[in-house]
């Protein structure tokens, strides 16, 4: 009991000062009212939206996979893993996968021996930022071209290429600096290619692979759509509340999207540093970045209503597409992924690495967006 008392009292005096903060500023009937009304409109017109792209890129993903699409963009890619990543040709099967699903999905590729057995243990341990970069990516590139951006999201997926290849070489550093013995041992010993004992077109008729595969890819996306529920309503309804402020008048009624503008007036002091890396050009913005760190779904939720005020121009959808697809959630999932593994001593040199590689995503797509629009 003594040792579970003190995160007790500091569980409750947080929850104490955050919330006697925002119901002396907006009032404690009025707080409610919007924290009740956000949630339920990022319920109804975000979260399904969310779900629905969810569903239809599930769908898209699980058709590539049934008919050999992602294998053979891996045999295309694999001469630049090496030179790019340092890593084996057959990681780029891995980063196709989590862009197209999310990022768990290089650990149950990972824990097949014959594919870690052709990875050095240095490179083994780095599939986690290498697959965590490129997370949820298909999901977010297509979620920012829904708001009617058009090249912008792919200078996102350049910055976030980028970035990946900062995070997953900088880890590979780290845990060499720390076991120099892992450069040259194997993550696993070696095993023969297992043959595949289906039969190519299996006994089904093309067009019920093709239904099976729209259905199973869809109900992977419901799953998907439904696990981001959470991050959307708890995070991004509290991000709203410290992000915009109270009604057109002035005063607050209990409307959704109300809140105290702390983030903004917090961020405002160092504004300028944002603005010269990633050109942002209102301090709102930087509500994004901070709720990818969390969950890249959460941080679409706030996308819609930050494009409607006018925050988002094509440089900040670049550099959010980039942020939210490198960053992903990784604080969420990083520990989960490498206690996996087996190499949870080591989660806090993955963070500070993928940490560097979202900055760096973030500062490639804003020039790039910059190069572009010299050019176009």
């Amino acid at each position: 009991m003594k040792l579970k008392w003190p995160q007790g009292l500091t569980c409750l005096l947080i929850l104490c000062i955050l919330f006697g903060y925002l119901g002396s500023v907006m009032g404690a009937a009025n707080l409610m009212n919007t924290v009740m009304h956000t949630a339920h409109d990022l319920l109804l017109n975000t979260v399904f939206f969310l779900m629905a792209v969810c569903v239809l890129t599930g769908a898209i993903g699980k058709i590539m996979i049934e008919f050999g699409v992602v294998n053979l963009l891996g045999a295309i890619l694999r001469p630049l893993m090496k030179p790019v990543f340092n890593l084996p040709g057959r990681a780029a099967l891995g980063g196709i996968l989590t862009f197209l699903s999310d990022n768990p999905a290089i650990i149950t590729l990972a824990r097949d021996k014959r594919f870690a057995g052709h990875f050095k243990k240095y490179q083994f341990i780095s599939l986690t930022n290498f697959g965590t970069a490129f997370g949820m990516g298909l999901l977010v590139v297509v979620f920012m071209l829904a708001q009617g951006f058009t090249y912008e999201p792919l200078m996102g997926f350049f910055g976030a290429i980028c970035g990946c290849v900062l995070s997953t070489r900088l880890m590979q550093r780290f845990v060499l600096k720390k076991y120099p013995q892992y450069k040259d041992e194997p993550a696993y010993p070696p095993m023969a290619e297992e043959t595949d004992t289906k039969e190519e077109g299996n006994k089904k008729s093309t067009f019920l692979r093709i239904l099976d595969a729209l259905l199973d890819g869809g109900k992977n996306g419901v799953e998907i759509g439904l696990s981001i529920i959470p991050g959307v309503l708890i995070i991004s309804t509290l991000v709203m509340i410290l992000t915009f402020g109270p009604s057109a008048d002035g005063t607050y009624t209990g409307a959704a999207y109300e809140g105290t503008e702390l983030l903004p007036m917090a961020f405002s002091h160092i504004n300028f540093l944002f603005e010269w890396l990633f050109g942002f050009n209102d301090p709102h913005l930087m509500a994004f970045p901070i709720t990818s760190l969390g969950a890249v779904g959460a941080a679409l939720g706030i996308v819609p209503n930050f494009v409607e005020q006018g925050w988002m121009n094509g440089n900040a959808i670049a550099v959010c597409t980039a942020i939210g697809m490198c960053w992903s959630g990784f604080l969420s999932t990083h520990t989960a992924m490498l206690d996996t593994l087996g190499y949870r001593e080591l989660t806090g040199k993955a963070i500070l690495a993928h940490t560097l590689g979202g900055i760096l995503a973030g500062i490639s797509a804003h020039w790039a967006y910059v190069l572009i629009s010299m050019i176009i």
